[in-house]
């Protein structure tokens, strides 16, 4: 019999690195940094984003902030967060490399203020830039699948599909786009990222083949952020474990699920 005391032998690997979870877990809007260390505890994650602004790369403000980070004994990927050009985008992940001596990026080039849409000829061109520079880019992209071919095209190993815009909680907005852009892409690691706000939207990205899922608000501003992040911890298992157990097919009519033979008819 199948031992379900332990999570199966089935790591996530991005740009060579094994991953046992496939939780991404951001670092802003904590009530306060000792919730935000035990949150990521509770999520047994094992990568973290953290968004660098230019004026903290020279001063190096915010030092406590970056050393809390460095102490959880996690995986730290840096982000573009807020650029809106393609020389911001990538000078922001220059100094971020120097601070954080990682290659990792998380390329952001927010092309539309409303919904912080990335501008996906911005991120592309991003993206040929620093892979060229030696940079893995996590680029966070729409579920076009044009776009995504050009990202791949540019150097990119991984893909990051909005669900939703960033901090709406909208959860999976586009099923139909996401679930061909897993189907078009199915050796390609995808992390749906942007827009989770329950754990149930984590297990269904997760339950539809897709890799991991990234999320920030959705914890940091729950009413009990520790026991949120520990809520997804379980439905990211969860929905990972449904989709390798092969969900069964919808259908449009009753299926009797107790046999009819030897039933007495009138």
């Amino acid at each position: 019999m199948k031992d379900f005391s332990r999570a199966p032998d089935d790591a996530l690997e991005v740009y060579g690195t094994k991953l046992a979870s496939r939780l991404f877990v951001g670092t802003s809007m904590y009530d306060s940094p000792a919730i935000l260390a035990d949150a990521v505890r509770a999520s047994a994650c094992e990568v973290v984003t953290v968004s660098l602004r230019r004026e903290a790369g020279g001063s190096r403000a915010g030092g406590s902030f970056w050393d809390l980070i460095k102490s959880m004994n996690v995986r730290v990927l840096p982000n573009t967060a807020g650029c809106k050009t393609v020389k911001e985008a990538v000078t922001t992940a220059q100094m971020a490399r120097e601070v954080f001596d990682t290659p990792w990026i998380k390329l952001e080039v927010i092309g539309e203020d409303d919904t912080l849409q990335p501008d996906v000829f911005g991120l592309v061109e991003a993206a040929r830039i620093l892979s060229e520079d030696g940079f893995e880019v996590f680029p966070y992209t729409t579920e076009d699948l044009v776009v995504a071919e050009k990202l791949l095209g540019a150097g990119c190993k991984v893909l990051m599909p909005w669900g939703a815009p960033i901090g709406s909680g909208r959860g999976l907005n586009n099923v139909f786009g996401l679930k061909a852009m897993r189907a078009h892409f199915p050796d390609v690691p995808l992390v749906v990222d942007a827009g989770i706000g329950a754990p149930s939207h984590a297990a269904q990205a997760l339950e539809m083949g897709y890799d991991a899922v990234l999320l920030n608000t959705a914890i940091a501003k729950a009413g009990d952020a520790v026991a949120m992040a520990h809520a997804f911890k379980l439905a990211v298992a969860a929905g990972r474990e449904a989709y390798l157990a092969t969900p069964m097919e919808p259908r449009d009519m009753a299926a009797p699920s107790t046999p009819v033979f030897g039933v007495a008819f009138r």
